[in-house]
């Protein structure tokens, strides 16, 4: 099975993938990360912001925007796999476990299924940190075919 994992990788054309191949991005999750996902977003939840609030939460302590861990998964489809000139057609997520600031959050993207007609291609998607599943869900992607505007 190929695994991208560099910071780098070329851009796939439909033709190239396989069932089976995978990539991944990883980073981890700072204070200034959330900051700005809540001014970005405009969500300022304090269950994101605020300590003294957050720790009367099941949570016990601030956690990280949900989506703001889900974007690693968006980070791959639009730079490693398939890259550039692909589009977003769907996405599902289930949060599974908060992310807290200091996390290494490794996202993961696999094609699971190939739709010749359409050019698109399906793809299971996990965050996870360390040993622990945080998101999980299912992506379509229209992926360009060679020969296509931007293939």
């Amino acid at each position: 099975m190929n695994v991208i994992d560099t910071d780098v990788a070329p851009s796939y054309h439909f033709e190239d993938l396989e069932v089976g191949m995978a990539a991944s991005h990883a980073k981890v999750i700072t204070e200034a990360d959330i900051v700005n996902f809540a001014d970005i977003s405009g969500d300022t939840n304090p269950l994101h912001l605020d300590d003294t609030y957050a720790e009367t939460t099941m949570f016990k302590g601030r956690i990280a925007h949900g989506m703001l861990s889900a974007g690693l998964i968006s980070a791959i489809f639009g730079t490693k796999m398939p890259g550039p000139g692909c589009v977003y057609v769907s996405q599902t997520l289930n949060f599974r476990a908060p992310v807290r600031i200091g996390d290494k959050v490794v996202a993961r993207v696999e094609v699971k299924e190939l739709i010749e007609p359409k050019g698109r291609a399906v793809f299971a998607c996990t965050c996870k940190v360390g040993e622990t599943t945080v998101i999980e869900g299912e992506a379509v992607i229209l992926v360009p075919k060679r020969g296509s505007p931007h293939g």
